[in-house]
């Protein structure tokens, strides 16, 4: 989970896009959104929700934040989950009006739920597939495993802060996903019972890319991780080829150390 500070710790620098998107595909997005808007990602989230104004400020998320031609996420099932999955049921009753706004928000404990941008690129990064099994380390609030359990067919999920781990493990369940699992640990180790993991997706940052985690990562899968010092990170993407990892640096960022085993082997 990224930290919280007076800027946006996740946001990418400036707000300029990783990387360029065409404008065909940004087109296909757009036009595809409005029936987006409109179906289910096979989760009852969407009922949970019940409220106008709320779903109001998610379409508006999606078309300012997500799809706008700086930002350009385009995978359409991506763009599904998040105008479908209600953000303000994962935040503090106290701030639900800001859940839909372009920041991190603090979550207790010294976390934060992520910028809602941050969470829609690091998902498309992953290309899930509704076969996949996912690895999520740094559950937060939820909020992220309830993205891509619409997307994916299993996610673990593990939490290194036992209140938050109980009590997203709750919210997930009264909101009916049914296809995430929640563990309190450390996540430098993994879930090594439940392996190979088709990808994995980390929110928190350590120096070097665990060991048990890449040991735990399919042949052919994908990793997306933040690694560095908390001053100076950079998200990776990692696939998995012939045992080895491929790095391709995408997004300068800025996440909470990873704690745990990642802290007391901290470089």
């Amino acid at each position: 989970m990224p930290a919280a500070s007076d800027t946006p710790p996740d946001a990418a620098a400036a707000g300029t896009p990783p990387t360029a998107r065409p404008p065909g595909r940004l087109r296909l997005a757009m036009g595809l959104l409005p029936a987006l808007l409109g179906a289910a990602v096979g989760e009852p989230s969407a009922a949970a929700d019940g409220a106008a104004p709320y779903a109001a400020a998610r379409q508006r998320m999606v078309d300012q934040q997500l799809i706008a031609d700086w930002r350009g996420i385009s995978n359409p099932e991506v763009l599904r989950a998040m105008a479908t999955v209600p953000r303000h049921e994962f935040v503090p009753p106290e701030i639900r009006q800001s859940a839909y706004e372009d920041r991190p928000l603090p979550i207790g404990h010294g976390q934060t739920i992520s910028q809602p941008y941050i969470v829609a690129f690091m998902t498309e990064q992953l290309a899930p597939q509704a076969s996949d099994r996912v690895l999520e380390i740094g559950t937060g609030s939820g909020y992220q495993a309830a993205i891509l359990a619409g997307l994916v067919r299993e996610v673990y999920s593990i939490e290194i802060v036992e209140a938050l781990a109980k009590r997203a493990a709750g919210d997930l369940t009264r909101l009916g996903y049914g296809n995430v699992r929640v563990r309190h640990g450390d996540g430098y180790q993994g879930w090594p019972e439940a392996a190979p993991f088709d990808s994995i997706i980390v929110t928190c940052a350590p120096d070097h890319v665990p060991q048990p985690l890449v040991d735990q990562l399919r042949e052919g899968g994908r990793m997306v991780i933040p690694v560095g010092d908390f001053g100076d990170q950079s998200l990776f993407l990692l696939r998995k080829k012939d045992g080895r990892l491929e790095r391709e640096r995408i997004l300068p960022v800025r996440f909470v150390p990873m704690t745990g085993t990642a802290e007391s082997r901290r470089r």
